[in-house]
């Protein structure tokens, strides 16, 4: 029976082929507008590193000014930690894997004379990033533990980098030449484009991920200083110059730590407190004792990758497809109730109500199945124009994938049967008598 109505729903669309194609419009254009805005959302909301929320943490150190708190984050902490206490919480050996890091850029040359120069964007790092974010080699591996702490000049290069500069051959033992200086390729990523990009959301979420990775332990020689934010509030007695920037009470480094299990957690926030208690004895964090352990869920939130703006876009668009909906309520009506005669001989031959409803309700999911197709279509375009009008920003973001595209579909028939009860129902109801005598 289901087939019937849907070949009966089929010859009612191409019989009356205006009033059709506005009712698919009017669907279509709704889903269109909703999907795209709610295809950002989704992705923006995407959790990279959901299969570690339980044991992954941003650490944050509340060393800020006693007089007036980090108002930046809804936890009142700096996102980002001083280069001395990301120094002195690397000597912990109670993280499973721990990373301390920042975004850079560097001037990237090679032997190989037909290449210009170009910049590229870097992150200083250690060595247990690579294992801490589940980032793939091809080829090679992270460079040794010393160079989280000595000045050894070594380089991970991401496939893209590589294929710039080697043709995609393994480069490892290779020599590329970063500011002048020749580094030892160490290792080459396979593809890694984390989205949003979680481990540093201070410097773009929506950003691609670097172009090359460095130790950590190259700062004093190179006077490394961070490309993303930096927020301080006093120098103290650190002096001047490049090695007072190291001691200051500036925060530009990120923080990570994985800790397997509920013992190694509070482990880890006692080592916290009691290292926090022992800077209070040398005069640093005059805050009340505060620090926080985010997994990365709730350090999306915290962050405001999806954004209030963004939730009431969201909301708008649906606002616009309820209006679609109405508007398709009026032209469903008008078709139905110009069908009214055949439905009369159809309740006279002996269909049901019921039955008459049914019909008409599946001709208006076969409307809406038209109209989500149409709407997919539409929102691939928005998407399109969002990609171009962003210049770069948010292209891993701005695409549909096939769940999406599902619901899209599913969204256009709901609405469509939710436009096509009332009109359904009305034709349902009518008397057949009104229509045998002119039939």
């Amino acid at each position: 029976m289901f087939g019937y109505y849907v070949s009966l729903a089929i010859r009612s669309l191409r019989g009356t082929p205006v009033l059709s194609a506005l009712m698919v419009a009017a669907i279509a254009v709704g889903v269109g507008a909703s999907m795209t805005v709610l295809t950002l959302n989704y992705m923006m909301s995407q959790n990279p590193l959901a299969h570690k929320d339980n044991v992954l943490y941003a650490v944050q150190l509340d060393s800020w000014d006693p007089n007036e708190a980090y108002q930046r984050s809804n936890n009142e902490i700096p996102y980002q930690l001083t280069y001395r206490d990301a120094m002195a919480l690397l000597r912990s050996d109670i993280p499973t894997r721990q990373a301390a890091m920042h975004r850079y850029g560097f001037t990237v040359s090679s032997d190989d004379f037909e290449l210009r120069p170009f910049s590229a964007e870097a992150r200083i790092t250690t060595r247990q990033f690579f294992a801490l974010f589940d980032v793939p080699f091809v080829y090679g591996g992270t460079w040794d533990a010393d160079a989280d702490r000595s000045p050894v000049q070594q380089v991970v290069l991401s496939k893209a980098t590589n294929e710039k500069l080697f043709g995609g051959e393994n480069s490892v033992g290779r020599s590329i030449d970063l500011n002048g200086e020749p580094f030892t390729v160490v290792g080459v990523l396979d593809h890694w484009n984390p989205s949003p990009k979680i481990y540093d959301l201070n410097n773009g979420p929506f950003n691609e991920a670097e172009e090359i990775y460095i130790p950590f332990g190259l700062h004093r020689k190179f006077e490394i200083y961070s490309w993303g934010n930096t927020n301080g509030w006093a120098s103290g007695d650190s002096g001047e110059g490049y090695e007072g920037h190291l001691q200051s009470e500036s925060v530009w480094i990120q923080y990570w730590v994985e800790l397997q299990d509920e013992e190694q957690l509070e482990n880890y926030r006692d080592f916290l407190t009691g290292y926090i208690r022992e800077q209070k004895q040398q005069g640093r964090f005059q805050r009340p004792l505060k620090f926080a352990l985010t997994n990365p869920s709730e350090w999306l939130v915290l962050n405001e990758v999806l954004s209030d703006d963004n939730r009431v876009l969201g909301w708008l668009s649906l606002s616009f497809l309820l209006v679609c909906v109405v508007n398709a309520v009026a032209l469903m009506l008008a078709k139905f109730l110009r069908k009214a005669p055949e439905a009369g001989v159809r309740r006279a031959l002996g269909a049901s109500r019921h039955a008459v409803f049914v019909q008409h309700l599946i001709e208006s999911g076969c409307i809406g199945v038209f109209g989500g197709l149409c709407g997919i279509l539409l929102a691939l375009v928005g998407l399109g124009t969002i990609r171009q009008l962003s210049f770069g920003y948010i292209d891993q973001v701005a695409t549909m994938d096939w769940l999406m595209m599902l619901a899209a579909v599913g969204m256009a028939i709901l609405a469509s049967l939710l436009a096509g009860i009332y009109p359904a129902w009305r034709v349902s109801r009518t008397n057949p008598s009104l229509y045998l005598k002119t039939q």
